[in-house]
């Protein structure tokens, strides 16, 4: 009898697969997607002609070993005709964002970076740190690699020109000085110790020492000095040495200051091994204010320029480029990145990979800290897969997790009840994956540490399980480590069966005999609870887990009390935001005050209108 039954069909991949999609294209600029034969996306790309690139792709020989097995996966591919090149990077870039295709270069960590602040709009302007968009009006100056290094110039600044960094609320509710006028930090404009002249005349010292003109600023302060010395006015000409003494120490302490460099990014990139260090040190007024090193994923073996132009394009999309950025190693297509990033920018920038001089020393220098950086970061990952493998071991698991995921809660008695999680993996802490849970159901008011971790797990699976239900992304975890002992994993295990998700192993952490470290139990279900030597690698590298998530869980509560206490009934007026708040406190005093304010007496204040002042009238008279 014949056997009837169809061979299953093998799906074509390969340059042949992409030879058919020729036929179809012509010379436009566009992004084209590879994907394989479960339609995963294996790398985006652009061309300023689509069809000469993808010919390219459909020779059978000529191709890197990376390239050769990227083709030998396609078994499709998905085009996007544009009107320029540049859209064409442009797009490119948000795909990769968004999809995270093996191939690609990646950059992993994009968190923006702080600038320091002098807001317009007040007689007597703070200075302060400030991250993310530049909504507010004032003069921005930035970006400094870290919060330490605006901190540090803040501080120095705070030495040299004594600018307030109170905010506005609390400024305007002084009636008397504070500690920082009392050590010469602050110069007292709340209660009337220096004019508004006088201040505006710091501000605008204080605005060119960080446009770099310090020199300037030191000469001013001299003559002033001089003059005041002339007039006898001694208290003053002291104050005025003071200062002179402080920027001088300032300008000795900061590090390498570049005299031909007023404004630019200094990127070097380091490739050994098939990983990558970029690092980038920010110039700005002729000052280094710091230095970020970046680890992008390389694409399964890109080259220096292709991995440069990636992280050029993704490292300023939210950032504004400077007018010069130096770089280790030229970039593929060089004339496109810079128009790219000229039209960020709204003005010309250049991109330089300087030979000699000054600048090529910068770059020197720059290189020096990616290749020692990596060579860090190799040696912490080869030990840190030491750790996952013993951790693998003396919990049973097949394999070393890959991504561990360890949760926490923090509350007292109920109150501000917040759930932390924090992520690891053979990079270590994976910080731009941390979340916080704010804990919504009874159990945070009842103080019920099982309902708390129940609800947690549940809105996170539940995420994951809508988000990735074929588990195709790197988000699902291999592992879970919760604080706590028998009572928490059952928990645990009810609510992961309920999800349908109970072939992830995790184990419970408790402190042992009298709550100390190394006498750690670790909990299993359908086991008994075991410990591991006190000197084992693996048990410190659970405490560090373990109090990572304490510290994260700790951190969210406290914000989170802390904006609780600072809270008014204001906050929930309709149409009263941060400026009309500010301005009832400073008139009435008080929350309560203004509650029980006629309408008459609230439109006596700034920027309450008739209507306004009725609409808060209402709230506080009407609600029952």
């Amino acid at each position: 009898m014949p056997d009837n039954t169809a061979e299953p069909t093998v799906p074509r991949t390969g340059h042949e697969v992409i030879q058919d999609y020729l036929r179809t294209l012509d010379g436009s600029p566009g992004v084209y997607r590879m994907l394989n034969a479960a339609n995963e996306v294996l790398y985006v790309g652009k061309a300023r002609n689509l069809k000469a690139r993808v010919s390219n792709y459909a020779r059978p020989s000529g191709h890197s070993g990376r390239i050769a097995r990227m083709i030998h996966e396609t078994a499709s591919m998905m085009f996007l005709t544009t009107r320029t090149e540049t859209e064409a990077l442009l797009l490119e870039q948000n795909l990769i964002k968004q999809l995270k295709p093996r191939y690609n270069v990646l950059l992993r960590d994009d968190k923006s970076f702080p600038n320091i602040l002098i807001p317009t709009g007040h007689p007597f302007p703070m200075i302060t740190k400030h991250r993310g968009k530049r909504g507010e009006k004032g003069r921005y100056f930035g970006p400094f690699a870290s919060a330490g290094a605006v901190n540090r110039t803040l501080n120095q600044l705070q030495r040299v020109f004594q600018l307030r960094t109170c905010s506005d609320s609390m400024f305007s509710g002084r009636s008397r000085p504070c500690l920082l006028f009392q050590i010469k930090r602050c110069a007292g404009p709340c209660v009337g110790r220096i004019s508004e002249s006088d201040y505006a005349g710091l501000v605008e010292d204080a605005t060119r020492f960080l446009e770099g003109k310090s020199t300037s600023v030191q000469a001013d302060l001299a003559k002033a000095m001089a003059l005041a010395s002339e007039d006898m006015e001694f208290e003053r000409a002291a104050a005025l040495r003071d200062r002179i003494k402080a920027l001088t120490a300032v300008q000795s302490t900061q590090g390498i200051n570049p005299r031909g460099v007023a404004e630019a990014d200094v990127v070097a990139l380091h490739l050994e091994g098939g990983q990558a260090c970029v690092q980038v040190f920010f110039i700005r007024a002729n000052q280094s204010w710091g230095n970020k090193d970046f680890y992008p994923k390389t694409g399964a073996g890109a080259e220096e320029p292709e991995i440069l132009e990636a992280f050029l394009s993704q490292f300023y999309d939210d950032k504004e480029p400077p007018r010069l950025i130096l770089l280790s190693h030229a970039v593929d297509n060089e004339d496109l990145v810079t128009q790219l990033l000229s039209d960020r920018a709204g003005r010309k920038v250049e991109l330089a990979v300087p030979l000699r001089g000054e600048k090529a020393e910068l770059l020197e220098n720059a290189h020096r800290n990616a290749r020692e950086s990596l060579a860090r970061r190799m040696a912490e990952s080869s030990t840190q897969n030491k750790l996952l493998q013993g951790l693998a071991e003396a919990f049973d698991l097949d394999a070393p997790p890959k991504r561990i995921e360890v949760y926490d809660n923090s509350h007292i008695q109920g109150a501000h009840a917040v759930g932390g999680m924090i992520v690891a993996g053979a990079e270590g802490f994976l910080k731009s994956q941390y979340r916080k849970f704010n804990i919504k159901g009874e159990a945070g008011a009842q103080g019920d540490d099982f309902g708390m971790m129940k609800e947690v797990l549940t809105r996170r699976f539940e995420r994951l399980l809508k988000e990735d239900p074929e588990r195709k992304t790197d988000l699902w975890p291999d592992l879970l480590l919760i604080d706590g002992g028998a009572g928490q994993i059952s928990a645990v295990g009810e609510i992961m069966t309920e999800l349908g998700v109970d072939d992830i192993p995790f184990v419970g952490v408790a402190k042992g005999v009298d709550r100390d470290h190394g006498k750690e139990e670790f909990y299993r279900p359908g086991a008994p609870p075991f410990a591991l030597r006190m000197n084992d690698p693996v048990l410190y590298f659970v405490q560090r887990l373990r109090d990572e998530a304490h510290r994260w869980a700790i951190g969210a509560h406290r914000a989170k009390r802390a904006k609780a206490t600072t809270a008014t009934p204001l906050d929930e007026v309709p149409g009263v935001g941060a400026a009309r708040k500010r301005a009832l406190l400073a008139h009435f005093g008080s929350a309560k005050a203004v509650s029980r304010a006629a309408v008459e007496d609230l439109m006596a204040v700034t920027g309450i209108s008739e209507a306004m002042a009725q609409q808060i009238h209402d709230f506080f008279h009407d609600r029952g």
